[in-house]
């Protein structure tokens, strides 16, 4: 058996990499996905995985399969026997782990295939004349299981088109084709969409009502909410389609679309509101205007990294790449978001000390220390914690981190928008006489407004 250990320990870690930010990252999915591999010389690729119930099946069909040996391997010829798909239960991917790495440890050979915790679909061997190849099995233990392609032999190079297909069987006999811890987000996607339409109909009145304090910032505020309706509403056609049908037909488009416009308005809120632009002051000062020239380009960065994620799958030789780039952008983002906040905290505590307006400096401080606060728990929770979680979710629960997301962005929208409407005693316009004097003394406090 021609293989080289260190390099198959190294595929393994990478495929259990790949797992683990795949149960993380939310992104758009399919359980019916077609994969071209070309020229592709790794030893382990991960395809799908999926969460059974007792009775799921698993199908992996290769068409156009061809293998080549490149110039200058150590090998002559490969050995068809030594290619193949299997599928492995998540719970048993530590044990093969293990084997790989005794295997390096003592020197002696390892293949995924010939383990006993993985469970065969086909090998090269069985490959028909045409160059096709077919394999499924059904699933006998409720448990998440994921769909890999291993090569035992370094450096053989394979192209063919992969199709997947993963689902479970109601009592009906029909298919559904989501994972069983996402079945519940059709109605959760739909739901978050309702209420968020409803915000936008709540927003929209006080704007009218209050049209004349009004100001353009509450314009981009609506949206915001516009976007973030529509693309909730995608999520819940795009996964009711997919728990049906196994594809998203084209709901996934618009669902990347509104995502994209609804990602670009959020950061800009926050940076507008930031600034105190339209509340503090009808212009943007040139280094404000430049972190809002980082953050467009870099959010549409990140849309790409995400759709790319979404659609290609783990199984892309660039998947990890793209990941790293959607997490280091979205890292960046967030980091920026916080310099105008910042910023407008320092200006006003300048402004306290000269300008003899104590209480309603003293309000606007104290909001924008508290805006600065809230960012911060929304983007830790939304980016950091939400992603701790998943990873130790079990994939019966996977649903329970799109409720948390989109319960913690409710409430950060919520707070952002009752803080800041339209109405005419705003904490930035509107300071009764009798708080002056108590404010003037509390803003000689120096201390009291450190961030």
């Amino acid at each position: 058996m021609q293989l080289d250990r260190s390099a198959m320990a190294a595929s393994v870690a990478l495929a259990v990499v790949a797992i683990s930010l795949a149960a993380t990252l939310p992104v758009a999915r399919a359980e019916i996905k077609k994969t071209s591999i070309a020229s592709d010389s790794r030893s382990v690729i991960l395809f799908e995985e999926f969460g059974f119930r007792r009775g799921g099946r698993a199908a992996v069909t290769a068409t156009g399969v061809s293998w080549k040996v490149p110039e200058g391997s150590q090998i002559k010829s490969a050995d068809p026997t030594l290619m193949g798909f299997f599928l492995i239960s998540n719970s048993l991917f530590y044990k093969i782990n293990n084997e790989s790495d005794y295997a390096e440890a003592t020197g002696t050979a390892f293949c995924p295939l010939t383990s006993k915790y993985v469970q065969p679909l086909f090998r090269f061997k069985e490959i028909a004349p045409d160059g096709t190849g077919k394999g499924s099995l059904t699933i006998d233990a409720d448990d998440q299981y994921t769909v890999l392609f291993s090569s035992c032999q370094e450096g053989v190079e394979v192209t063919m088109e992969v199709r997947t297909e993963m689902f479970n069987v109601r009592r009906s006999g029909a298919k559904e084709y989501l994972p069983v811890g996402l079945l519940p987000l059709p109605g959760i996607f739909a739901a978050a969409s309702v209420v968020h339409f409803v915000f936008l109909g709540g927003w929209l009145f006080v704007c009218a009502k209050h049209c004349k304090t009004a100001e353009r910032i509450h314009a981009v505020m609506g949206a915001l909410l516009l976007f973030k309706a529509l693309k909730l509403a995608c999520a819940a056609e795009d996964q009711w389609y997919v728990e049906r049908t196994g594809t998203p037909h084209g709901w996934d488009v618009a669902f990347y679309v509104f995502g994209f416009f609804k990602g670009i308005l959020l950061f800009t809120v926050i940076v507008l509101i930031g600034t105190g632009w339209s509340f503090l002051k009808p212009y943007l000062q040139e280094r404000e205007k430049n972190v809002l020239m980082i953050i467009i380009p870099l959010q549409v960065i990140e849309n790409i990294a995400s759709a790319v994620i979404g659609e290609t799958g783990p199984a892309g030789r660039d998947w990890l790449a793209w990941n790293q780039i959607f997490l280091l952008v979205d890292v960046i983002c967030c980091c920026a978001v916080f310099f105008p906040i910042i910023w407008s905290i320092r200006n006003l505590r300048e402004a306290s000390k000269t300008d003899g307006k104590a209480a309603r400096n003293l309000q606007k401080l104290t909001l924008f220390k508290q805006f600065y606060l809230v960012v911060v728990c929304y983007l830790y929770f939304t980016r950091i914690a939400a992603s701790a979680v998943a990873a130790v979710l079990s994939y019966k629960y996977q649903w329970v981190v799109n409720v948390s997301i989109e319960t913690a962005s409710l409430a950060f929208y919520v707070f952002v928008f009752y803080n800041f409407q339209p109405v005419e005693k705003n904490p930035y316009l509107y300071v009764g006489d009798d708080e002056e004097e108590a404010a003037g003394g509390q803003l000689e406090m120096e201390s009291t407004f450190e961030i």
